[in-house]
């Protein structure tokens, strides 16, 4: 699986930071922020892959699968970071959005990169960590090619599942595998070859969009608001004690003493507010709309209505 990764675009010498090592501090991070400037508009060229991606991961969340992200590396890292934040944004069950990283937990703070060569090992992580063909899996690699994300795509596809590259350089292995590959081109690093920058924040934008877009879709979202956060310390507390306000309009007392008969649930909590329902109540209309706030707000106030008639 020779790759030449000279021809990659990542790997080329960036002729605007050649006299970087030159310059005065402020300047050296000028050059630095000019570079970081072009990362979103490459993302933006990507909103039509990212689209389709959320849209495969909305069906797969929402017909009861998972979705794993696999990468090597600053990659591996950031699908971490990702993954490990949707439980307390989303009250997301910690299976259904699932990190990876070649060479395990230890490499999330020690650099092992040598594991990434390894294809045997990203195979045989798609069958021990249980994906099916009702998942997700999304290899990151700003390469397109590291071996281990090559190995968990292609077992992945092998067992039927969907698959997602997001990659920053044009044309990679991973993209032949994948049905979706999301590609921003960021060009040239700052810092030759030093795929954690440029490269690792445009990944972390799409990541972004890519959990955040599929839990929009499943209702986790009111608005703007996070209603459906996990509400486990105290900033937290606080956070859903400012969302049920805004969402309803209700003083901070009736919103704490929401809060506290939805167990601390800002969902439930706006729902009892806006609908008189007590906490049983809302919350099995809330799950027969497979807890889209909107529309259960608007199921009870019709349901409301009729009686009234």
């Amino acid at each position: 699986m020779k790759i030449d990764y000279q021809a990659l675009e990542t790997e080329q010498p960036n002729p605007a930071t050649a006299r970087i090592d030159m310059c005065d501090t402020l300047d050296m991070l000028r050059l630095i922020n000019q570079q970081d400037a072009l990362v979103a508009r490459a993302v933006e060229r990507e909103l039509p892959n990212i689209a389709r991606a959320v849209d495969m991961l909305y069906g797969a969340l929402s017909g009861g699968g998972s979705m794993f992200y696999v990468g090597a590396g600053t990659s591996g890292r950031l699908g971490v970071l990702d993954a490990s934040e949707c439980p307390p944004t989303f009250s997301a069950p910690p299976e259904q959005v699932q990190a990876y990283i070649a060479g395990g937990d230890p490499a999330l703070r020690t650099a092992v990169e040598g594991y990434e060569d390894d294809y045997g090992a990203g195979y045989r992580l798609a069958g021990e960590i249980g994906v099916t063909e009702r998942d997700v899996l999304v290899g990151i690699t700003a390469s397109g090619a590291a071996a281990y994300v090559l190995g968990a795509a292609q077992a992945a596809r092998d067992i039927g599942a969907k698959t997602v590259a997001l990659v920053t350089n044009q044309d990679t292995r991973l993209g032949e595998i994948c049905e979706v590959t999301i590609a921003p081109i960021v060009g040239p690093e700052a810092v030759l070859g030093s795929t954690r920058m440029k490269s690792g924040t445009a990944q972390k934008m799409v990541l972004n969009m890519l959990t955040t877009g599929a839990m929009i879709k499943l209702g986790k979202v009111y608005g703007n608001l996070m209603v459906d956060l996990k509400a486990s310390n105290q900033k937290l507390r606080e956070r859903a004690l400012r969302i049920v306000s805004m969402a309803t309009g209700a003083d901070e007392a009736a919103a704490r003493e929401a809060l506290e008969r939805a167990g601390m649930h800002a969902k439930l909590a706006i729902m009892l507010i806006q609908t008189g329902l007590d906490a049983p109540q809302a919350r099995r209309v809330l799950e027969a709309h497979g807890g889209r706030l909107r529309e259960a707000i608007a199921a009870s106030d019709l349901n409301l209505t009729h009686k009234k008639r």
